[in-house]
């Protein structure tokens, strides 16, 4: 495991490929394009870029459904064009880490195939039952994309596993041999020059013994059985002992539904930790978007409660990851801020985050604020979790409240291409695009921000300079102030010779605002604010504001 802990000192890019930048006029965001915009990534701050999967697939789960663990995709360019990127980001002193989704396959994969065919050593490395008594499911255990858990096979006469779409197969990870192939993967990608994973559901890896019903959770079932399975940490440490610790790396894990004390067990520095650091998804559910009809107002208590959980409870032992958007999630701007104040939000969200300990991940187009499309016609959408999510949740609701459902909840409003200008197709490509262009690209684009001193671009440009410059940023202790309030957030960092102060509104309104005792403003210099006039302690709508004292 890499002991220098470089990535502490880093603030990461994440790339959709497909969305990204075409670089050759097929429509579809590629490694081209990527390399074309390596200065602009560094441009902003960012020292490392994170890429969603790249990887051969027939694109069920837009790439999570891998068909083959050690290529490019030819549409992103192949090998040869990743190679050019890898260099050109180690050149400007960027790190790369790639998607690892070991999890499951797509059924296309040759190991599935074999599988199915009962071909060795290929027969166990799925999770494959045969029918219950009178033709019944394995178990009662659900889907996290489409229907329940088990598909029939008809080649193998049995049901395979997959928790996620019916063309994600899971593997048996249980296989000494499965994990050998994973070990194999990650080899290639780190002796190619990679400089780390961000591994997929790697927390679901491992499930319990015996496959039972779940007779405790009411949706979700089975999720309790294979989320921290029984042999995740063992397999983990396996990974680490045979692979990691051999390379300078670091290791990234999606962990749903975790919490500060259980990802110690995997991350505590003073424990030889397993894994560099996790994703929670605690600050993403400050709304409950895709779990029914009646409870989609955002919370601004809980997301301060997350993010004061996972700020106190790794304290001085774990690392944070910090995020506030990504490729699973509604844009920032439409979930947690306004649309109708886009441009003082957009700041507002990046100062709420960026200022807390950890290494923050900056999501393509969420540095100019970009914000949910709206299509008229579900069909429009291409992500499978929402079109089944579409027809099988809500079905009394009116079909035009389902789509409205859509418009806020899916996560295909990240995925729109990237706005670079205001010509046809937003200038994400000569050709047509894969995707639909968000349709404010000519309002909400790079290059209009890169001409204006004062745009959302321009301000996360001085925020990440300034995080970087703050030692109380990267070691200062965190607190909160007022955290009962439902319409600002305040917390401090603190080091013995600097600390800083940080408010944010997430107010429509103006707002009052009580500066906590330990703080005087009269000593203080205002070092960042997304609005010119911050005399007064009123704050106006989506004010962000951040203090210093040295």
């Amino acid at each position: 495991m890499n002991q220098k802990y470089w990535f502490k000192d880093k603030v990461f890019y994440q790339i959709w490929p497909r969305s990204f930048k075409d670089g050759n006029g097929d429509g579809m965001g590629d490694l081209i394009g990527v390399y074309e915009k390596l200065d602009y990534i560094q441009s902003l701050g960012c020292d490392g870029i994170w890429f969603s999967p790249l990887y051969p697939s027939p694109g069920v789960d837009c790439g999570y459904d891998i068909s083959d663990y050690m290529d490019i995709a030819g549409e992103f360019g192949g090998m040869e064009a990743f190679k050019k990127v890898l260099d050109g980001a180690h050149e400007r002193g960027m790190k790369v880490i790639m998607d690892l989704v070991v999890n499951h396959t797509s059924t296309e994969h040759e190991w599935f195939q074999k599988s199915r065919q009962k071909i060795e050593p290929y027969t166990d490395y799925y999770i494959w039952r045969p029918a219950k008594a009178n033709g019944k499911l394995p178990n009662n255990w659900d889907s996290l994309f489409e229907g329940k858990a088990w598909q029939w096979d008809e080649v193998r006469q049995e049901y395979y596993m997959h928790l996620f779409a019916i063309e994600q197969a899971d593997l048996n990870m249980d296989n000494p041999l499965v994990r050998e192939e994973v070990k194999q993967i990650l080899r290639f990608w780190l002796e190619l020059g990679v400089d780390g994973f961000r591994e997929d559901v790697i927390t679901f890896i491992s499930k319990k013994e015996g496959l039972p019903d779940d007779h405790i959770m009411p949706a979700s079932k089975g999720f309790f059985y294979f989320n921290h399975g029984p042999h995740l940490h063992e397999y983990l440490e396996e990974f680490k002992k045979d692979v990691f610790s051999h390379y300078d790396c670091m290791t990234l894990a999606e962990a749903p539904m975790v919490k500060p004390k259980t990802a110690l067990k995997y991350i505590d520095e003073k424990n030889d930790p397993v894994l560099d650091m996790m994703i929670q998804f605690a600050s993403q559910e400050a709304d409950c978007m895709f779990t029914d009809f009646n409870h989609m107002k955002f919370s601004l208590r809980k997301l301060k409660k997350a993010y004061s959980a996972w700020q106190n409870g790794l304290e001085g032992r774990g690392w944070n990851m910090l995020y506030i958007e990504n490729h699973d999630h509604p844009r920032m701007v439409s979930r947690y801020g306004s649309e109708k104040f886009r441009t003082e939000s957009a700041k507002m969200l990046a100062v709420s985050y960026m200022f807390l300990k950890g290494t923050p991940f900056v999501y393509q187009g969420q540095e100019i604020g970009m914000s949910n499309w709206y299509p008229s016609d579900p069909a429009m959408y291409e992500d499978v979790q929402t079109r089944w999510q579409y027809e099988n949740v809500g079905t009394k609701k009116s079909p035009k409240k389902r789509l409205e459902r859509l418009w806020h909840g899916s996560r295909d409003s990240a995925r729109t291409p990237l706005q670079w200008d205001d010509s046809e197709n937003a200038g994400f490509t000569t050709g047509t695009p894969w995707f639909y262009v968000n349709e404010n690209y000519r309002e909400v684009n790079v290059a209009d921000q890169e001409k204006d001193s004062d745009s959302v671009l321009n301000f996360y440009r001085e925020v990440i300079c300034l995080r970087k410059e703050l030692p109380c940023v990267k070691k200062g202790i965190y607190k909160e102030y007022g955290k009962y309030s439902s319409a600002l957030y305040t917390y401090s960092r603190k080091t013995a010779g600097q600390k800083i102060l940080v408010v944010c509104s997430f107010s429509e309104k103006e707002e009052n605002w009580k500066v906590p005792k330990e703080f005087d403003l009269s000593t203080a210099k205002l070092i960042l604010c997304n609005y010119k006039d911050t005399r007064s302690l009123t704050l106006k709508p989506y004010d962000a504001r951040v203090y210093l004292w040295e």
